[in-house]
């Protein structure tokens, strides 16, 4: 009997306070961002650990699953009282690599519609391809993973068990993986806003604000209206720069002409809009 063989005999150590998966049976995970993970993963994997790792996975074996800078560190519970330490780190892309996704990205406006969404689109990965990169981890350098356990696999089955719950917060977060590889939701949506020259809130400006007194400063007259209130002019002006909507997500594959019908309506509407705010009040009625 090998020493693996007598390693993988072990009784498990089973435990309460382990991040127990969503799937129990069938499919791992919904979306086809986090089933491409998974594929990724199941190719390089002994069909036997892979088996195993799935079963702790669901069991609730994985202890912990923290993001890190470019990847993430988990424990899980095996056979031994101390808890095996995995890492998986992604190779993340340099900013010069990033410029040139985000263009590719730019010039897709499905592409910024979904981003935009929350969501991934399904053909994302050609705009990395396009240029000679890949979303997913494509070659032994993008990956780098290790465990401490006794198994001498490359993918053992703690690590096979980390992977599987990773592919769960795929599910939950689409925005993980660009964070894997180095850029946040809010870094890539605002290049992607700032080429489609639509302002951040930076350009926007802070608004003033004053704290309210402390409660008990105030309750003479906590229900009545704040003199502030008397003083208050809310400010409206057209956008700027012009159909802001328009320009982040850019015009459609299907129709190239389609912002000469949706420019009128939102010259309408603004101007509806402006009418209203600065109308009197015996005027209103004209304007419904």
């Amino acid at each position: 009997m090998s020493w693996y063989q007598n390693y993988n005999k072990k009784a498990t150590i089973e435990t309460d306070a382990g991040i127990k998966a969503k799937s129990k049976r069938g499919a791992f995970v919904q979306s086809w961002w986090a089933t491409r993970w998974i594929k990724a993963m199941e190719r390089v994997m002994d069909r036997g650990r892979l088996t195993r790792g799935r079963r702790y996975a669901r069991r609730g074996q994985v202890l912990s699953l923290v993001e890190g800078t470019d990847g993430v560190v988990g424990t899980v519970q095996g056979s031994r009282k101390r808890p095996y330490k995995i890492t998986i780190d992604i190779k993340p892309f340099s900013e010069k690599q990033w410029g040139r996704v985000i263009e590719g990205l730019a010039n897709r406006p499905i592409f910024m519609a979904q981003l935009l969404a929350g969501e991934m689109p399904q053909d994302i990965e050609e705009a990395f391809s396009a240029v000679k990169l890949s979303l997913f981890p494509a070659k032994a350098n993008d990956l780098s993973q290790n465990c401490n356990c006794p198994d001498w696999a490359s993918v053992c089955k703690p690590l096979a068990a980390v992977h599987y719950i990773l592919a769960e917060r795929f599910d939950e977060d689409p925005f993980l993986l660009f964070r894997l590889r180095g850029k946040t939701e809010d870094q890539l949506l605002a290049a992607l806003r700032k080429l489609q020259g639509v302002g951040g809130e930076d350009e926007l400006g802070a608004a003033e604000y004053d704290p309210p007194p402390p409660l008990a400063d105030s309750l003479a007259d906590f229900w009545t209206v704040g003199e502030a209130a008397t003083h208050f002019q809310p400010k409206i002006s057209l956008p700027e720069p012009a159909y802001p909507v328009l320009l982040r997500l850019g015009m459609p594959t299907f129709m190239q002409d389609i912002d000469r019908w949706l420019k009128p309506a939102y010259d309408n509407l603004t101007a509806t809009a402006l009418a209203t705010a600065f109308a009197d009040q015996t005027d209103t009625d004209a304007l419904k």
